[in-house]
């Protein structure tokens, strides 16, 4: 429903595709888009305000990167939001700049200057894109997702949708914290398996840094292609302590955003000062489940933490094969040991949960299975410091789409494996993934999509 630029490999690709939506706009309308990264692009530079302007004089543009954590927008935006050279760079944001003046990157936080002023959708256009969404995991084969964070306004479209029977596939929702989402939850209680099973909701979704491809993911040490910066927190600790300690109380599950190994070990740190804090005593759940989002980058001595504090690491296996061609750059050779450690993680006794993080990536379940198992790029790509020995075996990955993620949503007993007594959740696919060769996963197809014993996706 928005301008999408995945799949822009130039920068002229990119602006071509703007440049054709600018002329199907009116005059003065906002231009909104997502997916584009530059680091497949000759220079892997950061696109520009002037690149926008030469194509956009009279609409706002406001274009997210691909991993959401950057956007590139144009001059007409940044003057409606009054941002020059004398704007300070907001907590947990960066406004990029040139010669002093704002170049028209965002990094994070500095995202929020410019997005509060883009007219809002509709509740019709939202339940829409819900809708839209749906069908397409349900054709992708997918019989729940994990909704990594979603704000009070959301939360009712989708509760409404779920009411009228309009949605078959399984949620499991996250409510953006702190903030008016995560208290509504903490006040209220979590929903358990409302709608005939279809729809919980008992977690607090936290972002705790950036991202790698932009900078902004927070590390121990500065970057190695940019000595300037080492990235930055998006929360402050001492404003979360409070919160994550009122959560194991009320047995709500936290989860939180982490990339950079800094990032990873204060958000470890502040989830042991939690445990700490209030005792299995004092908890309506004795084991919380808290999850790390991504744990991308970590340092040796985090590493072992996560089976020792009972954390789980939720990862998404293609963000390895798409970041490892610029992560090299971003962290040097050294650091690389510790980035994307799937098989290092499950050898410690940490439970890993797969999944996509859509639409960051492209959701594909094929996609992620192969990344798991191969760890090379979709065109069976490899390179320096990829670490080969952090694929996982077959029966390794599909734990961790199948049993790991209803372990870490509390449903082991009901979901997870094609058992007596659980859910009728299946879904039947082209091909034998734990047999055919590596490349002929990314051919596998879903034929058909099974939820709760009736057939949603696939011939009847």
């Amino acid at each position: 429903m928005t301008l999408n630029l995945e799949g822009t490999n130039t920068r002229e690709d990119f602006l071509a595709k703007v440049k054709e939506r600018v002329a199907q706009t009116e005059r003065n309308k906002w231009i909104t888009g997502r997916g584009w990264i530059e680091t497949f692009w000759k220079p892997p530079q950061f696109p520009t305000r002037a690149d926008l302007d030469k194509i956009a004089p009279d609409n706002p543009v406001f274009l997210t990167r691909a991993d959401g954590h950057a956007a590139v927008v144009n001059s007409a935006a940044l003057k409606l939001a009054n941002i020059d050279h004398h704007t300070p760079d907001p907590f947990g944001g960066q406004i990029l700049k040139t010669n002093g003046d704002p170049n028209g990157m965002l990094l994070d936080n500095a995202m929020d200057l410019v997005a509060k002023n883009i007219p809002k959708p509709t509740e019709a256009e939202t339940e829409q894109a819900l809708l839209k969404g749906i069908d397409r995991e349900i054709k992708l084969g997918w019989c729940e997702i994990q909704n990594a964070g979603s704000e009070l306004s959301d939360q009712e479209i989708i509760r409404r949708a779920y009411a009228a029977r309009k949605v078959k596939l399984r949620m499991i929702n996250a409510a953006y914290g702190p903030g008016e989402a995560a208290n509504a939850l903490l006040k209220n209680g979590a929903t358990l398996n409302a709608f005939d099973h279809r729809f919980t909701q008992r977690t607090i979704k936290v972002i705790f840094d950036g991202a790698l491809g932009s900078r902004g993911a927070a590390l121990l040490a500065p970057y190695s292609d940019k000595a300037d910066t080492s990235g930055f927190l998006t929360q402050k600790p001492e404003e979360l302590r409070p919160m994550f300690e009122e959560a194991l109380r009320r047995g709500i599950q936290v989860e939180t955003h982490a990339i950079g190994d800094r990032a990873n070990r204060l958000i470890l740190d502040l989830y042991e000062q939690a445990f700490k804090a209030v005792p299995p005593g004092e908890r309506k759940i004795q084991e919380p489940r808290w999850r790390v989002e991504h744990a991308q980058i970590l340092s040796e001595q985090d590493l072992p933490r996560f089976a020792r504090l009972g954390v789980i690491a939720s990862m998404q296996p293609s963000h390895a094969i798409s970041d490892l061609f610029f992560a090299p750059a971003r962290l040097g050779m050294e650091r690389l040991a510790g980035a994307y450690a799937w098989n290092s993680l499950i050898k410690s006794g940490a439970i890993i949960c797969g999944g996509s993080d859509a639409p960051v990536e492209r959701g594909e379940p094929m996609i992620e299975f192969y990344a798991a198992v191969a760890r090379k790029s979709i065109k069976g790509e490899s390179g320096e410091g990829w670490h080969p020995e952090q694929a996982v075996s077959r029966e390794q990955a599909l734990r961790m789409f199948t049993i790991n993620a209803a372990y870490a949503a509390f449903e082991e007993n009901d979901k997870g494996s094609i058992d007596v007594g659980k859910l009728a959740d299946f879904t039947v696919l082209s091909a034998d993934i734990m047999k055919i060769p590596a490349p002929e996963i990314l051919k596998t197809r879903c034929e058909m999509t099974v939820i709760g014993g009736e057939i949603v996706n696939g011939d009847r």
